[in-house]
């Protein structure tokens, strides 16, 4: 029986089957046609980049970083290239083995290990580390035969921050050390984070510091091919580095040299200033050290020697170290006088060598009365008498009012950072420094030994050589700085830095005179009168001796008793000329007696080079050193005839490499001395 089909039946069916696939078919089309354009359209501009990013890798170019010169052009800080070899952690699998393997390609010390593991907690993974520096030629060549056995190891050429003069000068050039995680979360967080990609150091004190934006430059990129498997296979566009600019300080590094040999093993701080600027012409703490010894990362022996010593080598004396001025306040405290019309030029006190207030005797040195004494024959003669009695009839407050607008006791604005403020006090100031009641309170008693330059007085030798500039000046005054000129090696701009005015201060003409008159009789006459024998110049200075620990009233001071760290501190000011004050100087040597026997001659000495260009024999400086000298000895040179120090060479057994020249020409740059002549 044959069967019947249906067949528009079956055509039905077949006619929606064919529509249903014909419907998910312009569907599937519908969802590919929506999907491209999706990505295509809305998300081109992000898939565009990401897949640049896989074909483009934009490699940082680390700029040179700015020389720093003196005043006359000395190189202070410079740079070479140097090849290391380097791991990246996140490409190695086990780390220590092959740190061991490449212990037997070049030698890697347990220092280096160590120092590697410091910088691995200081960094994160993906970042190329140094594990050894200045490779030789003969290291580079063995490792490059084997470098395929080390994956995550390459060899790189660095740049590397040198310092020629090695510890001349240190306080004040400061160095560069590696950055840590909280300078580069604070360089994340800061508009410069994009100029510091690539960069690994960056300035850590003294100029260094307080100049790292002029001296690092501005980093350049270069987009670069690479295939599927990374490496690069052209170049598509650069931008070059634009190095840092110059940073010419005022300081004169001959002189700087100079006063830190004179000094010896001895501690202390010596600030020269221009008045009629506020360059400061030296700034001198001692004992220095080494900035050279920081730029990979200090090893534990040389941080604890420095870290550690009694000397305390770190300390920045000049910007840091506060001191009691001891009788060079006298001067200040004679014009505040005469400002206030407190005691008159020649009102006369009786000096007994005792000053009694109450119950208590204040000593004269030696407990030697002078007579009758005026305000010149008080600076001359360094009476202490006159100054317990004018301090009680003038009062703590009023002796704040007078001297703190020279300067003591407040911020000088120097250009770089760390100054302390030091105590200038009085009876709201006291009440701020201590918690207690008792505390709190001011005693008439206490400002007697302020007259003095003692008491709760502490100064910086940038304050005590500021306020002499401000005086002897006739009340002019500037903001002390050591940044003369930032020069631009691209331009050849020269941007003058510092010298900003402030506001003088009013100084009767005649009491500055009467001041300054007493100051010269100093040399003449007075305290410093061997030191300044025969000087070529009319000078101005201040002789101090100020305690370091306080003597009971029944005892007498005995330094051969004494523990060395326990004796007075030797102190001097000076001008010159007395005139024309071209320069003015303030030092302390620690621990080392009179004002005349230790600090005066090292002032005689700065001023002798700079007045006069004269520049003294090994003879004498080496009785300086001893603190047994007064008037110059032996024959003395010509300044510019005098070299400074061999430069000290980066540590041998290295490749050192040119350093790469700037995209400038080369006329563009600065030419620089070794040994100029000193500047007048």
């Amino acid at each position: 029986m044959t069967e019947l089909k249906n067949v528009e039946l079956e055509l039905s069916r077949f006619r929606a089957r064919v529509l249903f696939a014909a419907a998910m078919v312009l569907v599937c089309f519908g969802l590919i046609f929506a999907r491209l354009a999706y990505l295509q359209v809305i998300r081109y501009d992000e898939l565009s980049t990401r897949a640049e990013n896989n074909r483009i890798a934009v490699v940082p170019i680390v700029p040179n970083r700015g020389l720093i010169v003196d005043r006359n052009g000395v190189v202070l800080a410079n740079n070479y290239s140097a090849y290391t070899l380097e791991l990246t952690p996140s490409k190695i699998a086990d780390l220590d083995a092959t740190i061991d393997a490449l212990s037997e390609v070049v030698e890697i010390t347990n220092y280096d290990r160590r120092r590697f593991r410091r910088l691995m907690d200081e960094s994160k993974s993906f970042e190329s580390l140094p594990i050894r520096t200045r490779l030789t030629d003969e290291e580079v060549a063995r490792f490059s035969v084997q470098a395929y056995r080390f994956p995550g190891v390459e060899i790189k050429a660095r740049l590397f921050r040198h310092y020629p003069l090695g510890e001349i000068g240190s306080h004040v050039i400061g160095y560069i050390g590696r950055i840590n995680q909280a300078e580069k979360e604070k360089i994340e967080d800061s508009e410069d984070a994009a100029n510091y990609r690539g960069t690994d150091y960056i300035g850590k004190l003294g100029i260094e510091q307080s100049y790292e934006r002029e001296l690092h430059g501005i980093t350049g990129f270069e987009e670069v091919e690479t295939s599927a498997g990374g490496r690069a296979v052209r170049r598509l566009r650069s931008s070059p580095a634009i190095p840092g600019n110059t940073v010419v300080l005022s300081i004169d590094i001959k002189l700087q040299a100079l006063v830190e040999r004179l000094y010896g093993n001895r501690r202390g701080a010596l600030v020269a200033i221009d008045p009629k600027t506020g360059e400061l012409l030296a700034f001198v703490s001692k004992p220095t050290f080494d900035p050279n010894l920081f730029v990979e990362g200090i090893d534990v022996e040389n941080w604890r020697a420095l870290n550690e010593s009694p000397d305390k080598p770190l300390l920045n004396r000049a910007l840091r170290g506060t001191y009691p001025p001891g009788s060079t306040f006298k001067p200040f405290m004679a014009m505040a006088a005469l400002n206030s019309g407190k005691r008159g030029p020649n009102e006369a006190i009786l000096d007994t060598g005792v000053f009694l207030f109450g119950n208590h005797r204040f000593r004269s040195h030696g407990d030697v009365g002078l007579g009758m004494v005026d305000m010149h024959r008080s600076i001359v003669k360094s009476s202490n008498v006159y100054y317990y009695s004018l301090a009680n009839e003038m009062g703590v407050d009023l002796i704040h009012a007078q001297l703190a607008p020279f300067g003591f006791g407040q911020i000088t604005g120097i250009d770089i950072e760390g100054e302390v403020r030091g105590v200038l006090p009085s009876t709201e100031w006291k009440r701020r420094a201590y918690k207690k009641p008792e505390q709190q309170r001011w005693y008439a008693g206490e400002t007697i030994s302020l007259g003095i330059g003692q008491g709760y007085n502490n100064f910086t030798m940038l304050q005590l050589s500021h306020a002499l500039a401000t005086l002897v000046s006739g009340g002019e005054r500037h903001v002390p700085h050591l940044v003369r000129e930032i020069r631009d090696v691209v331009t050849r701009e020269r941007r003058p830095v510092g010298g900003q005015r402030l506001e003088p201060l009013d100084l009767k003409a005649q009491h500055v005179e009467i001041i300054k008159r007493a100051m010269h009789a100093v040399t003449q006459e007075g305290t410093s009168t061997r030191v300044f024998a025969g000087a070529p110049y009319a000078s101005g200075g201040k002789t101090g001796t100020a305690q370091a620990v306080t003597i009971r009233q029944n005892e007498k001071y005995n330094a051969a008793k004494m523990a060395e760290y326990l004796r007075d501190h030797s102190l001097y000011i000076a001008f010159a000329p007395v005139d024309d004050p071209q320069i003015a100087v303030a030092l302390i040597v620690e621990n080392a007696g009179f004002g005349a026997q230790a600090a005066a001659p090292i002032a005689r000495r700065v001023l002798d080079y700079w007045l006069a260009g004269i520049y003294p024999s090994e003879e004498d400086i080496l009785a300086v050193q001893n603190g047994q000298a007064a008037a110059p000895i032996g024959t003395p040179r010509r300044a510019s005839e005098v070299q400074l120090p061999a430069p000290v060479l980066p540590a041998t057994g290295s490749t050192v490499l040119p350093v790469p020249a700037p995209a400038v020409p080369a006329s563009a740059v600065a030419p620089v001395s070794l040994n100029p002549e000193p500047a007048r």
